[in-house]
């Protein structure tokens, strides 16, 4: 599943000409350590719901790669 998260957040950056991440923390920020903006977020949010059939971002905002998972993990 992180491998699958780590994925997606690689076509983001690699879209937005950023470097690539070899691996991801689950105390990564997802705005600060990641360096993504509000639409990578929205992106991210539609890619994750497609990949995993869940809106993480339905009980409310996500900040970390390990809240991601949490809620994947339900």
């Amino acid at each position: 599943m992180k491998e699958k998260l780590r994925k997606i957040i690689n076509g983001i950056k690699i879209k937005n000409g950023d470097e690539e991440i070899e691996i991801i923390r689950n105390e990564s920020r997802l705005l600060e350590d990641l360096g993504l903006d509000s639409i990578d977020l929205a992106e991210l949010t539609v890619k994750i719901e497609n990949d995993f059939s869940i809106d993480v971002f339905e009980d409310g905002i996500v900040s970390t790669i390990g809240e991601i998972l949490e809620r994947l993990e339900k």
